[in-house]
């Protein structure tokens, strides 16, 4: 945009430059890459905030945000515009009550895959159904439940300060779903400890006490090698009708997931991402070996 007056003619000013600002991962196209991500940006371009959100998205690509913070039901972050001091900026989106979040959790308890991926820190892509059955929506279903502010003069809202940071959201949830569920007002500590309780609650009477029995020594003691020498190497005939039938895993890599990063790093990568790259590798070369025809000796 440019501006006349009856004499001159203004140039609109440029955003002083950040050192270390917070930048995003695109340099063109769409911004953020999990479907929960995309569906945190969808949501706020159909409140009407499309072309108001593009005014934001030079600002996110500049690393014009200084910082994020996101509390329960609230993100305060600075963001620097053309003037010496950074703006303050302020989104809040009202947390669900606990009756509500009691009725979401017990309806992700119900089912295992719910749980399953969501300890494994991924956000399962029917999950709104849970919240539906809550009568609530995990993300906001209108402008009215966001209040923003700016320390900004602009009077639009979004502004491109509010509009960064709405962006930069978006793959700050790329990193960690759990950030969304935050945002509602309840943690990843929290919801965890919530779908491990009520999954355990939901298990049968019979399952629940069987495993708090146990088995007896006699019934799982081994049999001693020198007894069993001339036979150690058979098969057995409970083998006989055993029968594997491979799959990929519903939640990939779910035990590193659940881990976290590790402690260290070999060069700039996190050794729990290496791993990960590693056994998805192997999973896919066993899964094609034991799909692969048996083969006749050689």
């Amino acid at each position: 945009m440019r501006w006349w007056d009856d004499w001159r003619y203004y140039e609109p000013a440029q955003p002083r430059p950040v050192r270390d600002g917070i930048r995003a991962k695109t340099q063109r196209g769409a911004i953020g890459e999990t479907w929960w991500s995309k569906r945190w940006i969808k949501v706020l371009e159909s409140l009407g905030m499309g072309a108001r959100l593009g005014r934001g998205r030079s600002y996110a690509r500049r690393g014009q945000v200084v910082s994020i913070d996101i509390e329960k039901g609230i993100v305060r972050s600075k963001v620097q515009g053309t003037r010496a001091k950074p703006y303050s900026v302020k989104i809040e989106l009202k947390p669900l009550s606990a009756k509500e979040w009691d009725k979401a959790t017990e309806a992700m308890a119900a089912q295992a895959i719910f749980a399953a991926k969501l300890l494994s820190g991924e956000m399962p892509q029917n999950i709104e159904e849970a919240f539906a059955a809550a009568h609530v929506s995990l993300f906001p279903t209108s402008e009215r439940e966001l209040d923003t502010d700016c320390s900004c003069p602009d009077w639009a809202n979004p502004c491109k300060h509010i509009a960064a940071v709405y962006y930069l959201l978006a793959e700050r949830f790329d990193e960690d779903p759990f950030l969304i569920f935050k945002l509602r007002g309840l943690t990843r500590e929290a919801i965890i400890e919530t779908l491990r309780e009520k999954r355990y609650q939901a298990r049968p009477e019979e399952e629940v006490s069987t495993a708090a029995e146990g088995h007896s020594y006699e019934e799982t003691a081994a049999v001693p090698l020198e007894e069993c020498v001339d036979r150690f190497w058979e098969a057995g005939e409970a083998l006989s009708s055993f029968s594997v039938h491979p799959a990929l895993p519903e939640v990939d890599n779910a035990v590193l997931k659940r881990l976290g990063d590790a402690p260290f790093a070999v060069g700039k990568h996190n050794v729990t991402s290496l791993l990960a790259k590693a056994y998805t590798v192997a999973s896919s070369d066993a899964l094609k070996l034991a799909l692969d025809e048996p083969r006749g000796e050689e």
